[in-house]
Formats: structure tokens, sequence, C-alpha cells
């Protein structure tokens, strides 16, 4: 008997792209490489790979996802009081490119803003300025989308400038103040040194640095022996 060949409706042909798209772009929680070291301060030095991810103002968060919605934790990060949510949201750029499943990361912020690495931003066809984080001027938009609804959300995508958070006794251990920029040196079988990492204060905030997902590539930062920041 001869078998009649396979046929697929397009609800399936969109199942498998998105099932495509969620493998090869990921989507999951914000993946974090730990590798404590002793630095000699009060604090151990703690670097991270702050993968891409979303931050929503609470309008905005009812819009994509219903009036009254609210963010659900899906894990605690490393920083106390911050979270991983169980939303995500598909990013839309201007080639009308899509990254699924980018996950919103809490508490609610009074300011909606796309993190994306710089592969990203090619990818999705938007030019991203580096920029700490709150810091929109003159930055470019997308399309977010939810369960509920989308957002057009005119600026706040950008690449987050690496920087380390410290808390007052780091800054005095390392001589420095809020906004000075130091080094962080990697090493290891793919270890590189990283220039201007911002300083960035906050008093109750663990000692760690946030580099983004091309640039733990860069370092193979599971792979890292050592790290040290320098002045």
């Amino acid at each position: 008997m001869t078998a009649s060949p396979a046929t697929l409706d397009r609800r399936q042909v969109e199942q498998m792209v998105r099932q495509v798209l969620r493998d090869r772009l990921g989507g999951a929680s914000p993946t974090y490489h730990r590798a404590p070291t002793d630095n000699g301060g009060p604090n151990p030095l703690v670097v991270n790979v702050s993968a891409r991810h979303v931050h929503v103002r609470p309008e905005d968060l009812e819009v994509l996802f219903g009036p009254g919605a609210k963010l659900t934790k899906l894990k605690d990060l490393y920083q106390d009081g911050e979270f991983a949510t169980e939303q995500t949201v598909n990013i839309i750029g201007p080639r009308n490119r899509m990254i699924p499943n980018v996950r919103i990361l809490g508490p609610a912020r009074d300011y909606t803003q796309v993190e994306l690495s710089y592969t990203d931003g090619v990818f999705l066809g938007i030019d991203l300025p580096l920029r700490i984080s709150g810091n929109h001027e003159g930055t470019p938009g997308c399309i977010l989308v939810g369960s509920h609804g989308a957002l057009n959300l005119q600026r706040g995508v950008v690449r987050a400038e690496r920087h380390v958070h410290m808390s007052p006794a780091d800054l005095a251990h390392f001589n420095v103040a809020d906004g000075d920029i130091m080094k962080l040196k990697i090493d290891g079988p793919c270890g590189l040194v990283f220039e201007r990492v911002k300083v960035r204060e906050h008093p109750k905030v663990k000692l760690e640095v946030h580099i983004d997902t091309d640039e733990g590539n860069a370092c193979h930062l599971p792979s890292a022996t050592s790290m040290q920041l320098i002045k």
C-alpha cells in the first residue's frame, strides 16, 4: 500500500516555526553564570551574564496581559528583591523579525525598557545605543506582544552598559565613587579585560558585575578561573 503524502495546515506550520525560534533564540529566564572569587574586600566579587530581558511599568503590563495583571514570580535573582517572572513577551523589530518569549523581570518599574545584546539588535534591525538602565533619551522603540495585547513602545530599547553594583563598603574597599569607570579582568581559557565598567552605588546591593550575553560568550564566563576589578 502506498502511503499518501502528509499535509500540514497553517496552524501546525506556525507552531513549528515558533518552536524553531524558541530553540534557536532562547527566551528562558535570564542565564546567570556565577563565579565568585576572593577579592580581599568585604563581599565576594560575582560576575553574571544578564540575558535579554524586559522591565515594565504597571500600566504597560495591563496592556500586554490584561486589566489588573500583576507580575508573577518564577524565581529569585541574585540581588535581593529582584526576580524573573512567569510572564514573557515577543519582541518585534523594524524588519518584522521576532524574538519570542523574552522574560520580564520584576518588580515593576516606573518605565518600560527592553535590554538586548548587540547580536539581538542586528537580528531585529535595531541600532542599539549603549545606555545605563533608565536613560532612554533618543533610544529606539519596538513592538512588544503579550498574551492579551500589543504595545508599540516608542523608546526604551537599549544595550545595557556593562556595570558593577556596589554598596558603600565596596566603594570604600575599591576606593571608587558612583559613576567611576573600572576594568574587569577575566582569567581563563578565553580570558580578556573588559574596559569601561561603570560603578553604580546602592546602599543595600550585593557586589555584582553585569555583562551581556555577547560579552559572556566572548570570555566564556563559565570557564573563568578568576576575576578582578581594577581601578
